[in-house]
């Protein structure tokens, strides 16, 4: 049971109700965020190249947490090929990874990447920096300690992306870290046991779990979510702090170095855990 007696799937249809405003709240909250979020507002107009962005800690953090890719903060060599190759480009590394956030980012700074990391105009125009605040502060919330615990956080990213339509295949699916570990664990595994397959392995066995397809429907992606956080009440072992690896770690592990952009030229071979429901 949650907090107050209250179950994981009754939190999370509550939560649901009106998450972007309880989120903007849980950010007013927590001083470290709260700042965070005031240097983007202030700053980030005026940046129009990869170095820029990738130089203030605050914007970078904020934008790479709208976009579930935090962890890019240690990859900067993956994050600056984003930021300056034209994703539209055959031989781009958003192209060739396959990767649909990684994609989905460099579309974002696309005008940067036309310019080989600089644009003409700031990307930030005020859509754009309204948007990218309330997947901040969404993520934030999601992320947070008493959410990750229940699991009501990655129910709630779940349902927030899948019903946004820009998922459309399996591997779109594994490519973010937080949809694969919901997928595997309604697929009755154990994202740790299943994690020790390689990309290929897990591929074949999701293929055969996922129906893409019913995810085109809200309430059958609601649905997903509330088994997902039932089979975590039956098992929780599954929420212990390890989290899936995702499709970064996929194609070469954390080194944090130039390695992981040569293998995207290669073979693609898979060596650690990524996968789809």
């Amino acid at each position: 049971m949650g907090l107050s007696g209250i179950s994981p799937v009754a939190q999370f249809l509550i939560a649901r109700k009106n998450e972007a405003q309880t989120a903007a709240e849980s950010v007013k909250g927590d001083g470290e965020a709260k700042r965070m979020v005031a240097d983007f507002q202030q700053k980030a107009p005026s940046i129009r190249s990869a170095d820029q962005l990738m130089k203030n800690y605050s914007v970078n953090q904020v934008v790479l947490g709208a976009y579930n890719l935090s962890s890019l903060g240690s990859q900067q060599a993956v994050e600056r090929a984003l930021l300056t190759q034209d994703p539209t480009s055959s031989s781009s590394l958003a192209q060739t990874s396959h990767n649909a956030s990684w994609l989905a980012f460099a579309d974002a700074f696309a005008s940067m990447g036309a310019g080989k990391g600089t644009a003409s105009a700031s990307p930030f125009t005020s859509d754009m920096i309204a948007s990218t605040l309330s997947s901040y502060e969404q993520r934030h919330y999601e992320t947070s300690d008493a959410q990750q615990k229940s699991g009501v956080g990655d129910a709630l990213y779940f349902t927030r992306k899948m019903q946004s339509g820009s998922v459309k295949t399996l591997n779109d699916l594994m490519s973010d870290a937080t949809l694969l570990r919901v997928a595997e664990v309604v697929s009755g595994y154990d994202p740790d046991q299943f994690g020790a397959l390689d990309f290929s392995q897990q591929q074949r066995i999701l293929s055969k779990k996922v129906d893409m397809k019913a995810f085109s429907d809200p309430d059958r992606v609601q649905r997903y979510a509330e088994q997902y956080l039932t089979q975590i009440q039956m098992h929780p072992n599954y929420n212990d702090d390890d989290k899936p690896a995702s499709m970064m770690d996929l194609f070469g592990g954390d080194d944090g170095g130039d390695g992981i952009l040569s293998l995207f030229g290669g073979s693609g071979d898979g060596s650690s855990s990524s996968g789809l429901f």
